[in-house]
């Protein structure tokens, strides 16, 4: 049997080592996990221990006896194909459905609020959303929800699959800032499902007790008022 070890980050911070730990987890893959602390300043002299095995020097990785596999993405799928394809749907149109997600969220998210970081979802204090950003939350759940009408949940794709854990931590600094769903039902459910599944439950446990990382452009965004009570609070 291969001996795999995981290579993950700090849980309050590294939603691309989430998105991997997911589905190795929901894969039943046996590996040994090392969480890297990626907060600074201590991140460079950590990562630079990464760069001895990873070409990419960044978390999350995998250590295949030996052999790393040093993308997210990468480490998903072969999360996927060693449980015979199971975190994909079967269907061929629907299996690059989930994966045009998958690279979406790669990609970026077409910079769907770009301010409101995986970090920011285990802030104390949350700012309210900009007009803007409630605009671009908005974006997205259109995305998702023409999946979520198809097959009417709990997951995109009827069951749990790489593009569900793909997109939860995004789901959760979304859902944590509380926008206005008002106009996406299935989606506003699709979000509260994700973050209670019992996988993303495991690893917010760990991530919301730590110490928040703050971001001043999180801050910026925000009003006069906005900014005393978070910076009394980073205090």
């Amino acid at each position: 049997m291969a001996k795999l070890v995981f290579y993950s980050g700090t849980y309050n911070a590294s939603s691309w080592a989430m998105r991997a730990w997911l589905s190795l987890r929901a894969a039943k893959v046996d590996f040994e996990e090392v969480p890297i602390d990626i907060r600074k300043p201590q991140r460079f002299v950590n990562l630079r221990k990464v760069a001895a095995f990873s070409p990419s020097a960044t978390v999350p990785a995998l250590l295949v006896d030996g052999e790393v596999i040093f993308d997210s993405m990468a480490i998903m799928e072969f999360a996927n194909d060693s449980c015979r394809g199971d975190l994909l749907p079967a269907n061929l149109v629907e299996r690059a459905r989930a994966r045009s997600l998958m690279a979406w969220q790669h990609a970026g998210l077409s910079g769907i609020c770009s301010r409101i970081s995986f970090e920011s979802a285990f802030y104390p204090y949350k700012r309210p959303l900009t007009g803007q950003e409630q605009t671009e939350v908005s974006r997205f759940c259109a995305a998702i929800e023409p999946c979520l009408r198809q097959h009417d949940g709990p997951y995109l794709f009827g069951r749990a699959s790489l593009s569900d854990y793909m997109l939860a931590p995004a789901a959760i600094r979304l859902l944590r800032h509380q926008p206005d769903l008002s106009s996406w039902p299935k989606s506003a459910q699709w979000m509260a499902d994700i973050c209670a599944d019992p996988l993303v439950s495991e690893w917010l446990s760990r991530a919301d007790p730590l110490p928040p990382i703050w971001f001043d452009d999180y801050l910026a965004a925000g009003d006069a008022g906005d900014l005393q009570l978070a910076g009394a609070l980073e205090t």
